[in-house]
């Protein structure tokens, strides 16, 4: 996400209650996730393992919870606990809106789309021309539609992003990351019924041109779509995924987080991935392989009994 202005590190400093560590001149103009900030973010880390992933991205300002060497030109935010600072600028830099009627004033929609009845449409959407919203879709605030596309009934777009803190010493155990980013639709997507496509927690959900998706599908947070992709029912696809153009997923296929499923890669019905896939290959099977090697495993193992019996009358 992208403050309107810049803001003085300092001033971020004081707000959050934290001591300023190196370069006191910054000025902020985001905050981000470590995978995609850009210079002159901010970002956060708590634990020691990803310090050094941390100081050496392109972050500016980095809020962490031990003092440790500052690289040259950057800040360090130190204090007790990162996770609940960047949730207090997160609520202060895009606080929430609550809604005054089904189509906010700020949305701004596009020549010749059209709109069906329940649609609720938030605070600051933008949604191109010629589209069609068919009915019970909703759609959070910030979300960013292009031209050509259709969303089918009762799907949402914009939900929070499923990114919890474990705090094993209270009761309720299980503190929210509150989400600023954006989903982002191309052009000529074409969404189907009860789908629901989250946002980012900083950045933006993508879904790119010409993709088309079945009913009943999950987009998690920041996960990027690429072009010409097709998405059949009931695939579930976890945050930060990135589908590269003219993939195909078949029904109730799962999609594991923090992968890349290379571009014109087939992964067959009910298949689970839970890693990075190379491009231009078919895949089958949980984890998946490809599906040439994974169904000469079951011709196989359907010959267990066979072969075992054969095994018996040898001795």
């Amino acid at each position: 996400m992208k403050f309107e202005a810049p803001v003085a590190v300092t001033e971020i400093a004081a707000y959050i209650g934290a001591e300023l560590v190196g370069n006191s001149q910054l000025m902020a103009t985001g905050i981000n996730e470590i995978h995609k900030v850009t210079p002159g973010d901010i970002s956060f880390v708590d634990f020691e393992k990803y310090y050094n992933a941390s100081l050496q991205s392109a972050a500016t300002i980095i809020i962490i919870n031990k003092k440790v060497d500052c690289p040259e030109g950057k800040a360090l935010l130190v204090l007790d606990d990162p996770f609940s600072a960047y949730v207090k600028l997160v609520k202060r830099f895009r606080p929430f809106e609550p809604a005054t009627k089904a189509i906010s004033d700020s949305a701004v929609i596009g020549e010749g789309t059209v709109i069906q009845p329940n649609v609720f449409i938030g605070n600051h959407v933008r949604i191109g021309s010629n589209c069609v919203i068919h009915p019970n879709v909703t759609i959070y605030d910030h979300c960013i539609i292009g031209n050509n596309v259709v969303i089918h009934a009762g799907t949402v777009l914009g939900a929070d992003a499923f990114y919890f803190k474990k705090r094993a010493e209270r009761e309720v155990m299980y503190d929210k990351l509150l989400s600023c980013g954006r989903v982002i639709i191309e052009d000529d997507v074409e969404l189907g019924a009860g789908c629901t496509i989250d946002k980012g927690v900083s950045g933006d959900t993508i879904i790119g041109r010409g993709t088309k998706l079945d009913n009943m599908i999950h987009v998690g947070h920041g996960t990027v779509i690429g072009k010409n992709v097709l998405i059949a029912a009931q695939v579930g696809i976890a945050g930060k995924a990135h589908i590269e153009d003219n993939v195909i997923l078949w029904g109730q296929v799962g999609v594991n987080k923090d992968l890349t499923i290379g571009k014109g890669a087939v992964v067959l019905a009910q298949s689970g991935v839970p890693g990075n896939l190379e491009a231009g290959k078919v895949y089958f099977g949980t984890p998946s392989e490809e599906a040439r090697n994974r169904k000469k495993e079951i011709t196989w193992i359907k010959r267990i009994p066979e072969i075992w019996e054969k095994v018996k009358d040898l001795k």
